[in-house]
């Protein structure tokens, strides 16, 4: 026979308190004796018992559930990132669910959808962006929405970013001081705010040095078609002497085919850069001279944001761009004096 389902007044008695001590006990933030949580663990740990979050918040009107939306997670940059992110919400009381999204509209909706079902408390997009109407559904619900990693044209949305164009302006800047002529770019998926702003101050940093781009492929953060672009680019006399890739996981696929596919030297035949700092860019295979985007500072720009419109829904939105240093390492050629 099953046994019966041990509740709240079942703790409650054992403890010796109160069934609104018991609920107390397992509200984060709420103000409970150190005493009184101890006999109310005790006795749940001796019964078995565990609280019922989504009844609870049928109650409190809140579920302490956040959903983290993500497009994929085959660059290095954003596995880190979501694992701080859950970290730090978690060390707030939430619970964190994960729903895989495409870039696709009709995916994404049907991902909010569902999000929406589960009464969160809030959502953050990363690498995934927010239609109009489905801006407006999450508004509806009272569901604030916080974008990271990206932006977009809406004054109604909150998003934390790096500062990508200036990250890429540097990068230019930092190859025309190395002495290149020939400076391409291997452009990411650019329906994302982040190749669109990269690629932006990256022809505006040229410019300002009276410089224009030599060569351009578009290689949609995915490997095989960074590969192909690579190839198309690189596999012809009158090649580039310097590529600035959109982010480092392409740029990874990128130094292979140069160096084992067409037999170029990095940096001394051709300089490659990227954006994200990601842990493979330290590593000696690749040394990657890149843009790092902090990603424990936007993370907790990110969690700070969405919290301040849990607890104020009528909070300004903001646009939140934190600094990107550039990262000199071996797949560049220096600037001479560059550092001193």
């Amino acid at each position: 026979m099953a046994q019966d389902k041990v509740t709240s007044i079942d703790v409650a008695r054992l403890a010796g308190v109160s069934q609104s001590a018991v609920s107390r006990v397992f509200t984060p933030g709420a103000s409970v004796s150190k005493r009184t949580a101890q006999k109310v663990r005790e006795a749940a740990e001796a019964l078995g018992y565990r609280p019922n979050i989504l009844a609870r918040s049928l109650i409190t009107g809140r579920s302490r559930i956040i959903g983290l939306v993500v497009a994929y997670l085959e660059n290095y940059f954003y596995p880190e990132a979501l694992e701080k992110l859950s970290n730090a919400l978690q060390a707030e009381g939430y619970h964190v669910l994960v729903f895989m999204a495409s870039q696709t509209a009709g995916n994404i909706d049907d991902v909010l959808t569902e999000i929406l079902d589960y009464q969160v408390d809030g959502i953050i997009m990363a690498s995934v962006a927010l239609s109009s109407d489905l801006s407006s559904r999450c508004q509806a619900a009272g569901v604030p929405v916080v974008l990271f990693n990206r932006h977009q044209d809406d004054d109604t949305l909150t998003a934390v970013i790096s500062d990508n164009a200036g990250g890429a302006r540097m990068l230019a800047s930092f190859l025309v001081e190395a002495g290149h002529e020939r400076i391409a770019h291997i452009a990411g998926w650019e329906g994302a705010s982040t190749q669109r702003d990269r690629e932006s101050g990256f022809r505006d940093g040229l410019a300002a040095c009276g410089r224009a781009l030599f060569a351009r492929e578009v290689g949609n953060f995915e490997p095989e078609t960074a590969r192909q672009a690579a190839r198309r680019m690189f596999d012809r006399e009158d090649r580039p002497d310097a590529v600035f890739v959109a982010n480092d996981h392409m740029a990874f696929f990128v130094m292979d085919v140069l160096r084992f596919e067409l037999g170029l030297q990095v940096p001394d035949d051709v300089s490659v850069v990227g954006f994200d700092d990601v842990p493979p860019a330290a590593w000696p295979a690749y040394g990657l001279t890149t843009v790092r985007q902090r990603a424990n500072r936007m993370v907790e720009e990110t969690v700070k944001a969405l919290l301040e419109r849990i607890e104020n829904p009528h909070a300004d939105p903001k646009r939140i761009a934190l600094d990107a240093p550039l990262i000199v390492r071996t797949s560049s050629r220096t600037p001479e004096g560059w550092g001193r």
